[in-house]
């Protein structure tokens, strides 16, 4: 390896810990929702906003990220979100109200938009054209272990806050573990703005300023002098192009000639969210607490999610150009729907029964265990019902607080197909429609419209997954664990259909074969 292919890697790493921070900033909270809930006094609708809130503000800060950064820089926005994750972590590790805590999360979301937009595009800028693809490919697996990271960041401090240490005690971790876990996030984001320093500015955004001998030195660093100079005057020709090119309107996106693509990419984008990728992400160990298996073994096992949606996105980077993106979405989303629908088969074959002796495990007051003798010798057939139980003899209040240690005592359910439902759900997602549907958005737009139909598909796949993190709670509080899963099985049995009737492969056409044999296909 040469000194400036070294370079260049390590400017990608760079950079991409901003994918890292986003993976983390949007994950970590799905250690937290479990504290939050009795800690502000939450309902079920509040801690989805809570846990929400922060993909709202992503998808606005996505809208102007790339305006802010051709003022700005690459760099600086890059930098100005870094700031703003530490901010974010420390704000919410601190909040005292829920109102403090959501204007942090929402802080953060900025900061996750901005990277999310900016990071790749700054390492597409400076990359060589031949080690493009792979360094642009950083962000996106930094994104998965981000989430992998946080995962287990979850489970480390959840099991250092049991300890009887000495200093776990003078930093208070033992009664504020939820704040340390929003907290650490620190760490790396000081990290990234430090890394941020030895990063040059982009030389694309220092040819926009006139600035070319300065650009010269940055690719340099890249290149060799005479591929510089080529870099150089190819970037010049494509910002002249740029001024003289008529700018494209939101509707031409709509024109009747885009109508098939436009469905794909826009069904894309709302199957990837609908089947509940985020639902799980966001709030694995409550899922896995309501299979009875306890705190810790559900924070263990969020950390089996992590590495499994790790190494499945490496299987389908390795795959996608093998067996092409058809074969990989319809295997894919046959597994979500599969997966789903055991899911919805295990929690609705679970039966619940509070008895003296399921409840010796639980730290209940005196008061609420004598309160409870009324429901004794009560088999209850699903979760509601049982939930609605606890709250008409213990009181909403107490209830909440004692909800997760009653379920574990009273349920009667196998949690191993549970995890294997969730694990194979993951594994079906990262499989295919979850790297796959940015791929394929890539290849069906036609070039003069692209970014613009990118930006519309993403924003509308962002708000899908506000909505589905902002109703799961309510979802499992109104309808039921086994309905909730089931939805999310039908809409992906609807994708499977949708793709296997409509969804055509793109593997090994070139970008312009694909627009004469998409675009004029419903013209």
């Amino acid at each position: 390896m040469t000194d400036k292919q070294f370079y260049v890697i390590r400017v990608a790493l760079i950079v991409a810990l901003g994918g890292f921070l986003m993976g983390f900033d949007a994950s970590v909270i799905s250690g937290v929702v479990r504290y939050i809930g009795p800690e502000f006094g939450l309902s079920s609708l509040q801690i989805g906003w809570a846990v929400g809130s922060l993909t709202l503000t992503s998808t606005l800060a996505m809208l102007f990220a790339g305006p802010l950064s051709d003022r700005f820089g690459r760099r600086g926005i890059l930098k100005a979100a870094a700031v703003l994750f530490a901010i974010s972590a420390i704000g919410s590790a601190l909040a005292t109200d829920f109102t403090t805590f959501v204007i942090a999360r929402m802080i953060g979301g900025f900061g996750v938009g901005a990277a999310l937009i900016i990071a790749p595009m700054y390492i597409a800028e400076i990359a060589p054209p031949k080690s493009r693809g792979r360094l642009v490919s950083f962000n996106q697996l930094n994104i998965v272990v981000g989430i992998s990271a946080a995962f287990f960041s979850n489970y480390l401090i959840l099991q250092w806050s049991q300890s009887d240490a000495v200093w776990v005690q003078s930093v208070l971790m033992d009664e504020h573990a939820w704040r340390w876990m929003l907290g650490v996030e620190t760490i790396p984001a000081v990290l990234y703005f430090v890394g941020l320093m030895y990063v040059p500015q982009s030389p694309r955004w220092q040819m926009m300023k006139g600035m070319r001998n300065e650009a010269r030195n940055t690719l340099n660093l890249v290149f060799e002098e005479a591929d510089t100079e080529r870099q150089l005057d190819d970037v010049e020709r494509s910002l002249e192009a740029d001024k003289t090119r008529e700018k494209v309107s939101l509707k031409e996106i709509f024109h009747p000639a885009l109508r098939y693509v436009l469905l794909i990419g826009v069904t894309l984008a709302i199957l990837q969210q609908i089947t509940g990728i985020n639902a799980v992400f966001f709030y694995a160990p409550m899922i896995f607490e309501q299979s009875g298996i306890g705190a810790d073994a559900s924070f263990m096992q969020a950390v089996l999610v992590g590495l499994t949606n790790l190494a499945f996105t490496i299987v389908a980077i390795l795959l996608i150009d093998k067996l092409g993106r058809r074969p990989l979405l319809i295997g894919g989303m046959a597994g979500i729907t599969l997966m789903m629908m055991l899911l919805a088969y295990g929690f609705g074959s679970a039966t619940y029964e509070v008895s003296d002796e399921s409840l010796q495990t639980t730290e209940l007051p005196v008061e609420a265990r004598e309160l409870l003798a009324g429901m004794h010798g009560i088999s209850y057939s699903n979760d509601v019902a049982f939930k609605n139980a606890l709250i008409e003899t213990l009181g909403d209040e107490t209830a909440a607080q004692f909800q997760s240690e009653l379920i574990i005592a009273a349920i009667d359910i196998n949690p191993r197909l549970i995890l294997f439902a969730i694990l194979g759900f993951v594994a079906s997602f990262a499989v295919s429609i979850g790297p796959v549907m940015w791929v394929m958005f890539s290849e069906l737009f036609p070039l003069r419209v692209r970014g613009l139909a990118i930006s519309f598909a993403g924003f509308i796949n962002s708000g899908v997954s506000f909505l589905v993190q902002l109703v799961f709670p309510w979802e499992l509080a109104t309808l039921g664990n086994s309905l909730t899963f089931l939805i999310y099985g039908l809409f992906a049995a609807a994708g499977l259909f949708f793709i296997w009737k409509v969804v055509p492969e793109t593997k090994n056409k070139s970008l312009e074969e694909l627009e004469d044999q998409l675009v004029t296909k419903d013209s």
